[in-house]
């Protein structure tokens, strides 16, 4: 921490040394693009607690995927292990470690239902918000904890070519394209792809392998038209896919309180392929804009994993998982300077999977079959009513209805392994749930000035209930939605122009019926309603330019999540802390820019993120903690006309700690990424 004090008491120093004219507003660095979402307003006018990274930040980071964002905004942790296909998602400690997420994402509008595409690259995304709280009125399905709407650039508003290659420690080899191109005063096209190669950070001592190594490549294509200047029109195609040895998990050892190295006997690993196509039409006139958005969404996913994480051979599991996903919205909102304004909407989707378990017990000579073909479609109708009262002070009141119907078809099979033609059907059944749901939204804001904001908010978050792939008893086939309602001040100032700016927020969240996954021995994961808790905490956000060329952020968050009551298989868990929720996340950046009269350059960069996170427990047994941790980012880069070259470095201090624990046969964990040293090249086409 002294090293950390250190390099921050420096950036402060600079800023007593450096000019102190000509200074830009926080935000406006570098020629960021501005991206708003439909449905949203300008950050300023929005009574909502959220944190916003761009382009720059992304870059400047070597943020390769959305894990990374992890901690590094205000009470939001994305925990990095096993593979791309686990992807839990926190907000203010609501969360869901499998079945569907509790957090909504958004990528240019499109929705993103399924827990396994949401792990993505960043390559080439003008920008990242999350957006706190329940945002169920607008955004619908599982958005319970929140939101995070992912946006990319439009080539009318933006036209660049940058192609970067990256060399880091592990072989960790990087390329990416980008090309944004203006055709036509109404026609602009979009291209990027990216590369990425990682020989894996932890060795499997058994088998004398990489247990995690990945190779990802990632494509969007886009397009956009303006066929007059009422209407406008996006369509986009990507394509992702990914090959990953995958759970490079330790049994830990609690008399040295340390993790064992990776010893199991079969290579586990993680395969994906995941294609979305969209369609956005916007119209707008001097009254009302309207939106429309068509999305489709393929992925076809494969897990194979040691499933005792030891020399044993004992179990071994394969699941593979073919998804498909439509959906279409419409939206009008009002434009006007009266003092009435509103939003209205109807959405709709359908979902089909298809996955199946095959768990193979070798000792015992006979394979487990769980096959499941599972369906869901839905229809919601929203609606959200501002009214101007008094000067400066106006009052939100939103409405949302959800119906839902999903249908399961469900089939297990005993095989004997040196006997396959022995399969025997052991159950059956098909089962239909039905979920509706009335997702309301109140909000109060007091706004004298564009940089003067203070609100109020009660909303009520619903994530959809469904069915399990496994059963104990009947019981077992499906669970019931749960509910959240949350309440929320806080204030949103700038000062010195833009300079400076702070946001600030206080919440408490009342969570009913929570789905709780329980593990039954040689079963798996079971969800039930079994819980009852509670969170609360707050949010701060300063942003600094003091000076120009130095930017300073930092983001804190505190939570305390509780179970208020929880009972699991004959444990009262009842007065302990909700597992995988940070109590604390911070993340202080600095960025300081010189601009060398010289001839040999053009640009200098130093930035620095210290990201920290903790305590959190593992488990709702509370035995097992991680404390608080730190990891350092650093980066230079050194600009002459169109070339960039970077030297960074992750995790810095190579702090140890653990990226997860569980309990299955064996108490086990996963160390977190070491420390890496990278370098880069960028060239820009502008």
């Amino acid at each position: 921490m002294r090293l950390y004090g250190i390099l921050f008491s420096l950036a402060l120093t600079t800023t007593a040394l450096a000019e102190t004219e000509d200074s830009v507003r926080i935000g406006e660095q570098l020629e960021e693009v501005a991206v708003i979402g439909f449905k949203q307003d300008r950050a300023a006018l929005s009574p909502v607690s959220q944190s916003t990274v761009g382009s720059l930040f992304v870059q400047n980071n070597e943020l390769a995927g959305l894990r990374d964002l992890s901690g590094m905004m205000a009470n939001f942790y994305m925990p990095d292990y096993g593979s791309r296909q686990y992807s839990p998602i926190y907000i203010r400690g609501i969360g869901s470690k499998i079945n569907s997420p509790a957090v909504g994402i958004y990528v240019d509008g499109m929705p993103y239902f399924d827990r396994t595409v949401l792990d993505m690259d960043l390559f080439g995304v003008s920008k990242v918000e999350v957006l706190r709280g329940p945002q169920g009125t607008l955004f619908g399905r599982n958005a319970t904890a929140g939101l995070i709407n992912i946006f990319t650039h439009s080539p009318l508003d933006y036209q660049n070519t940058m192609l970067k290659a990256s060399f880091a420690t592990y072989n960790d080899l990087q390329i990416g394209l980008s090309t944004y191109n203006r055709l036509s005063p109404s026609v602009g096209i979009s291209l990027t792809a990216n590369y990425h190669h990682n020989d894996g950070f932890f060795r499997n001592h058994y088998l004398g392998t990489k247990a995690d190594r990945i190779n990802n490549g990632t494509a969007r294509l886009g397009l956009t038209w303006k066929p007059s200047p009422n209407w406008l029109a996006r369509y986009s195609f990507s394509l992702d896919l990914t090959r990953q040895k995958g759970y490079p998990y330790g049994l830990y050892d609690e008399t040295a309180a340390r993790l064992q190295p990776v010893f199991y006997n079969r290579e586990s690993g993680y395969q994906r392929l995941v294609a979305m196509a969209g369609m956005n039409w916007r119209y707008d006139r001097r009254r009302f804009s309207f939106n429309s958005q068509t999305a489709f969404q393929h992925s076809h996913d494969k897990i194979h994993v040691d499933q005792d994480y030891t020399q044993a051979d004992l179990l071994f599991v394969n699941v593979p998982l073919r998804q498909n996903q439509w959906s279409q919205e419409f939206t009008f909102r009002s434009k006007n300077d009266t003092w009435y304004h509103w939003i209205t909407g109807l959405f709709g989707f359908y979902q089909r999977e298809n996955f199946t378990s095959y768990t193979d017990y070798i000792q015992k000579n006979f394979n487990a079959e769980r096959s499941n073909r599972l369906s869901t479609a839905g229809i919601a109708v929203y609606h959200v009513s501002t009214f101007d009262l008094f000067t400066h002070f106006s009052a939100s009141l939103g409405l949302r209805y959800d119906f839902e119907e999903a249908h399961i078809d469900h089939h297990s099979y005993r095989t004997p392994l040196n006997n396959p033609s022995g399969r025997t059907e052991l159950s059956s059944f098909q089962s239909r749930l039905h979920n509706t749901q009335l997702t309301p939204k109140f909000t109060l804001k007091y706004q004298p000035s564009l940089y003067r904001m203070l609100y109020a908010t009660v909303s009520k978050g619903f994530k959809a209930g469904g069915f399990n792939a496994s059963i104990k008893t009947e019981a077992d086939r499906s669970y019931q939605p749960e509910y959240t309602w949350n309440y929320e001040i806080g204030t949103k100032i700038g000062l010195c122009d833009g300079r400076l700016t702070l946001e600030a927020s206080l919440f408490y969240i009342d969570w009913k019926h929570q789905q709780l996954p329980i593990t039954i021995p040689a079963l798996g994961n079971i969800v039930r309603n079994v819980a009852h808790s509670s969170s609360k905490g707050l949010e701060l956000s300063v942003n600094m330019n003091p000076v120009k060329g130095l930017f300073l952020q930092m983001n804190y968050g505190y939570t305390y999540a509780k179970m208020l009551r929880a009972e699991m298989e004959a444990q009262d868990y009842s007065g302990h802390m909700l597992p995988m929720v940070p109590r604390n996340t911070l993340s202080l950046n600095a960025n300081y820019t010189l601009y060398p009269t010289g001839k040999w350059l053009d640009k200098l960069l130093f930035n620095a993120n210290l990201t920290g996170v903790g305590k959190l427990y593992w488990r709702e047994d509370n035995a097992m903690k991680q404390s608080f941790y730190s990891l350092l980012n650093l980066k230079v880069a050194a600009t002459k006309g169109r070339f960039t070259w970077e030297v960074w470095t992750r995790n810095t201090t190579n702090t140890r700690y653990l990226a997860y624990y569980f309990v299955a046969s064996h108490k086990m964990g996963q160390q977190g990424k070491p420390f890496m040293l990278g370098t880069s090249v960028i060239f820009n086409l502008k």
